[in-house]
């Protein structure tokens, strides 16, 4: 590949010393409110991103003020799992370091919004001093991987949950950039042996990994770079089947660009599951472009050489003979049913606060300070109570009373998700999670009156393309097109495994109701029995051609 032809921010990672760039001596500078554009970039790496308040971007700009700077930070939290002690201090720092809210993102994982640049370093030792790490949570790099449990499956579940972060753990960037910088250590590494896995360039573009045991597939195993889907027989995981090249983000304009999903490329034992990953992402970083950021990820170029060659690929390279995939069945893209140890709790749009009616963020550090298990966060950015005791189960139910943890809501509403687009995300085109719980309530009204107030509708929004709700999966999407208009998807499936469908273009947000009404009043007429929303809609539009 011609490197002439690499990106900018090829160049970055390849000047930047192994993640190390300029980041400490603007970290110090008193006088720098923010990054210039290579540590800007080589701080997603450490789970970083340097934000500002799009809302009075402009106004500040016209009073002649630099923006609003503040930063994200992300933790990597493999599986979404933490202890109840770690959600108290991180609850405590989003008060005392951020803006007072938390989100929980659809990779199981958790956002500190609001930090500003003086208190980057303080938050990110905090973190550590908590067990707790934001390396790799961005950038060109494996990131967050994902775990789906099975509450019918409990051994099966903590399996696969250490299956999770024994392969996170040993595909996280070597790099000693990350400690010097925020956790004052000495250099330990020199020279080209400090990236062994990943080299000066790491990869093309970021590299998402997900493990599900059927039937819940939460982590939507089929818009990953890589998934692995448990097989269980006789109460033992003997294996996974493996899936490659799947992805949501696109780009407006450009037809090279477009959600995909994963293909089922074989089968492996447990302990061959990291070297199968090192061999994809390995395939990934020598044979993904880097000429075009927009098109290099691992999906597009399974997409122009064919899955035959990948598998090929693949085979050649492993130490080991790839086994012929085994058939699994996925029942839905949404958390498992509850169960006297385990109690999910929705939170909308994925942010932690208090509201009037809802006192979400006292609630969960009240609950943190009783559940003797793990929360879990899920692909669906809800938190999970796991492994709760006998004897915590009734002061658990008093606290999500008391707090209103748990209020009567719509199968729409329990299923929705919504990523955190405006003000803060700087891709973002329109609204998402300021917008969805109001349209989700306008929307209750009209089901309600059809008598679909329980139907488990899954309904995503994005304030862009990049789809991070995974919303091309979703039975119905708002996905921003332009400031304050959307497209319309609809036709995914419960089970997450197609793609919808766009049913409308360009919506202005204020007619976003009116265009989805009547869909629901038809699908109330037309339905067959059982048959989901996602369903009809391919049935009614798609089977007519």
């Amino acid at each position: 590949m011609n490197k002439e032809k690499y990106t900018a921010h090829e160049q970055y990672k390849e000047e930047s010393d192994f993640l190390r760039g300029r980041i400490s001596s603007f970290l110090q500078d008193p006088l720098a409110s923010h990054f210039p554009a290579a540590e800007e970039f080589l701080l997603k790496f450490h789970g970083v991103t340097q934000q500002d308040d799009r809302d009075i971007r402009q106004l500040r700009k016209k009073a002649g003020k630099d923006r609003d700077w503040s930063f994200m930070v992300r933790l990597r939290l493999p599986g979404g799992c933490l202890s109840p002690h770690q959600w108290l201090a991180i609850d405590e720092m989003a008060d005392r370091l951020g803006n007072g809210t938390l989100k929980l993102t659809t990779r199981q994982s958790i956002q500190l919004h609001g930090v500003i640049k003086t208190d980057l370093k303080k938050t990110m030792q905090e973190l550590h001093e908590r067990s707790l790490t934001c390396i790799a949570a961005s950038g060109d790099a494996v990131r967050n991987v994902m775990a789906a449990t099975n509450p019918d499956a409990p051994e099966l579940s903590r399996e696969i949950m250490e299956q999770a972060r024994n392969l996170s753990r040993k595909l996280e960037p070597h790099t000693h950039a990350y400690h010097e910088i925020w956790l004052d250590r000495k250099r330990v590494y020199t020279g080209g042996d400090e990236e062994p896995l990943y080299g000066a360039g790491y990869l093309p573009r970021k590299f998402k990994i997900a493990f599900a045991l059927p039937p819940v597939n939460d982590v939507d195993v089929y818009a990953q770079d890589l998934a692995f889907v448990a097989i269980e027989d006789k109460g033992s995981i003997v294996g996974y089947d493996i899936l490659a090249g799947g992805g949501q983000g696109y780009a407006y304009g450009n037809a090279a660009s477009y959600p995909r999903l994963a293909d089922t490329i074989g089968f492996c034992t447990p302990p061959q599951t990291e070297e199968v990953a090192r061999q994809v992402l390995l395939i990934h970083k020598e044979y993904s472009t880097r000429c075009n950021r927009k098109t290099s990820r691992l999906r597009y170029t399974m997409a122009e050489r064919g899955a035959e060659w990948f598998i090929r690929e693949l085979k050649n390279r492993l130490t080991f003979p790839l086994g012929a995939a085994r058939p699994f069945t996925l029942a839905s893209n949404s958390e498992a049913p509850d169960s006297p140890a385990r109690l999910t709790i929705f939170v909308d749009g994925g942010r932690v606060r208090d509201t009037e009616g809802q006192r979400m963020k006292t609630g969960l550090r009240e609950l943190a300070k009783v559940h003797r298990g793990n929360f879990f966060i899920t692909g669906n950015q809800n938190l999970t109570l796991q492994g709760i005791a006998p004897e915590t189960l009734s002061p658990i139910k008093e606290i999500i009373a008391a707090y209103n943890l748990l209020p009567a809501s719509s199968g729409l509403r329990r299923h929705s998700s919504a990523c955190t687009s405006l003000p803060w995300c700087p891709q973002a085109l329109a609204d998402s999670e300021r917008s969805l719980p109001g349209l989700v309530t306008e929307l209750e009204k009209h089901l309600l009156a059809l008598g679909l107030q329980d139907e488990p509708i899954t309904l995503r929004m994005t304030g862009c393309p990049n789809g991070c709700t995974r919303p091309f999966l979703a039975e119905i999407a708002f996905v921003g097109r332009a400031p304050g208009k959307y497209n319309i998807w609809i036709g995914g499936s419960r089970a997450g495994d197609r793609l919808a469908f766009i049913y409308r273009e360009t919506v202005p947000a204020s007619e976003l109701v009116e265009a989805v009404k009547p869909l629901f009043t038809r699908f109330s007429q037309e339905r067959l029995p059982g048959e989901s929303f996602g369903d009809w809609a391919r049935r009614t539009f798609l089977s007519k051609g």
